[in-house]
């Protein structure tokens, strides 16, 4: 297995694998999230497009996609109580269902924190809904920890 940039190609994988994600967070939040995919594939040809939303391919021998790391750049800048870091949001980090368990995860994510050091990113932050304790518990074995806790009340 390697980890590569995405390319347009891999758009139907991602979608796939985009719409298992989203079945996890419909399943967790029903209120929240519909059953579908989060992007067109014109929207995620944009994103492959834009260097801001790296995106990164894990794929076996055959370059068949087993999973992805979808991210974007972040920065607050001239804020007067926040300093100016350079953050990786990742905004989804999927590996297809049928194979999960393999390390594959791991692999991505160990991939994306070595772009962040060697493109000077301060930090990478993600959000893990609540009740998705599978992904925090993921996260977790990464090395990453609360940043912050959102709550809410629903009316």
């Amino acid at each position: 297995m390697t980890v590569r940039m995405a390319e347009k190609k891999d758009i139907p994988d991602i979608n796939r694998l985009l719409s298992q994600v989203n079945l996890v967070h419909h399943d967790i939040r029903p209120d929240l999230f519909n059953v579908g995919n989060k992007y067109s594939d014109e929207e995620l040809a944009g994103k492959l497009a834009d260097k801001t939303h790296p995106i990164f391919a894990a794929v076996d021998e055959s370059d068949k996609l087993l999973g992805y790391c979808m991210t974007w750049f972040e920065q607050i800048t001239g804020d007067s109580i926040r300093t100016d870091v350079k953050t990786l949001y990742i905004d989804d980090l999927c590996v297809d269902e049928t194979i999960r368990g393999k390390h594959i995860g791991a692999a991505l994510y160990e991939h994306v924190k070595k772009y962040a050091k060697e493109n000077g990113f301060y930090n990478i932050t993600l959000h893990v809904w609540e009740g998705n304790d599978n992904a925090a518990a993921f996260y977790a074995r990464m090395g990453l920890k609360p940043q912050f806790t959102c709550l809410e009340q629903i009316l």
